[in-house]
């Protein structure tokens, strides 16, 4: 018998309100109680897996101090080959979580990290920048599905209110992802350059793509593709975790269930515009942070390193305060366009700072700090929006839809950015550029979607 059916009971005895109450917290631990269990299977292996996909997405962030030179790239063939990575995302996004639905994430998730791995790897080979072009597309290509699809497999495990701190949680891997990866980076670049005659960039794509492939076979056999088939949760576990779902869905009312509508459905394309102008700002970070630090005056590849960490620590802690508060609030609009608009503001202050003559590096690097923790903290309470619209096929493919879509900034903003450097030699007519995009994605949420409680919402 269910936890629940054994409290149930407890109703009978009479409208007392302390039996009532005393049955609601019965329920409410047994929930708490068999979502602690869940949380400490899942997330942290998706983390695993997430800091293994970011490292192999960014480590070219890190490659290029050494690369250009290697090979003569100049700034617009590194912008370029960094973005091209996101129109691999465009093609097979959707396609990928489509597959997700049909053979369960297990197969899927094992998929992509092992293809991800080795075509890391194969970045070594690269000569010529459409080699660079090519390779970095497929990485794209074959990475696509793993963010929408995690977003997509925790939506079979956690009920409304649970899931920003979850989402929170996973993503806050990519930030602890560059807690790790700026100083592992530094370390292999400086000390295995010429081993075995070649350079500290090539030996980066190496010794991170290894651990990728490893993990994806291990993924096959690790993970669970929904609760009724998961063998470590009792009986018990299983109904209270399928009724919280069932309840949550109930109270959400009618939603699209059709993913052949998604192209006419205006919340969509909101969310979308949304989304767009947030990763607008986070791209250009991810791929241009250790520019911007070697620019205020740190040239080591390990200061540049450990530089990156403490920035990135900063946002693994807003993308988990920010996720748990949201849901403890139950209140998204507010907790997006707060960090949003702090992320767009810090942004433009790095802009100023870094063309002031003699000012302090540290204050430059604490805006980028600032500009960084705010931006990704906006990022896990975004992903709350789209299943208050969409249920179904249709929160399969849409979620997959507005993250592929929505990453065509990722293509666009590190090129702009490396136009505008080879240009001008600096990058703050860019940040100042994209500072204001982020500032509109706060607007667009702010004016476009409605305050949200525990029913659907019109955008």
């Amino acid at each position: 018998m269910s936890i629940i059916k054994e409290v149930m009971p407890a109703y009978a005895d009479g409208p007392n309100g302390a039996t009532v109450s005393a049955t609601a917290d019965v329920i409410a631990n047994a929930e708490a109680s068999a979502y602690r269990k869940v949380s400490w299977r899942l997330l942290p292996f998706l983390g695993v897996l997430w800091v293994l996909a970011w490292l192999d997405r960014v480590n070219i962030g890190f490659a290029k101090l050494q690369m250009l030179d290697s090979l003569h790239f100049s700034e617009a063939v590194y912008g370029l080959g960094a973005g091209i990575f996101f129109l691999g995302y465009f093609f097979f996004e959707v396609p990928s979580n489509m597959l997700l639905q049909k053979i369960g994430a297990k197969k899927t998730i094992m998929r992509i990290t092992i293809c991800w791995g080795v075509i890391c790897m194969l970045q070594t080979t690269v000569s010529t920048p459409t080699q660079f072009y090519l390779l970095r597309f497929l990485l794209g290509a074959f990475e696509a599905g793993f963010y929408p699809g995690v977003i997509l497999y925790l939506t079979y495990w956690y009920p409304t209110q649970r899931r920003a701190r979850a989402f929170g949680t996973f993503m806050s891997a990519s930030a602890i992802a560059g807690v790790l990866g700026g100083p592992i980076a530094g370390w292999i670049m400086t000390s295995m350059g010429g081993f075995h005659g070649m350079h500290g960039w090539q030996w980066l794509f190496i010794i991170e793509g290894i651990p990728s492939v490893l993990a994806g076979f291990f993924a096959y056999f690790y993970m669970t593709d929904k609760p009724d088939e998961a063998r470590w949760l009792t009986a018990d576990e299983k109904r209270v975790v399928l009724d919280a779902l069932q309840r949550d869905n109930a109270s959400m009312g009618e939603r699209g269930h059709d993913w052949r509508s998604l192209l006419t459905n205006r919340k969509v394309w909101l969310l979308i515009a949304i989304f767009f102008c947030l990763l607008c700002a986070n791209s250009t970070l991810t791929f241009w942070i250790p520019t911007i630090i070697k620019d205020v005056g740190f040239i080591s590849p390990i200061a540049v390193g450990w530089i990156a960490a403490v920035a990135y620590l900063c946002g693994a802690a807003g993308m988990i305060f920010n996720g748990a508060r949201s849901d403890r609030r139950n209140e998204v609009r507010w907790h997006f366009s707060g960090p949003a608009i702090a992320g767009g503001v810090s942004m433009a202050a790095l802009a100023l700072f870094m063309g002031v003559p003699g000012l302090p590096a540290i204050v430059s690097l604490i805006a980028m700090t600032l500009a960084l923790a705010g931006t990704m903290s906006a990022i896990p309470v975004f992903w709350q929006l789209p299943n208050r619209y969409l249920a179904g096929s249709a929160a399969a493919v849409g979620v997959a839809l507005i993250n592929s879509v929505s990453n065509l900034a990722g293509f666009g903003a590190p090129y702009v950015m490396g136009l505008i450097k080879n240009a001008t030699g600096k990058v703050t007519t860019g940040l100042y550029l994209v500072a204001f995009i982020e500032i509109l994605a706060a607007v667009l949420v702010i004016a476009g979607i409605r305050k949200l409680g525990g029913t659907q919402q019109e955008a």
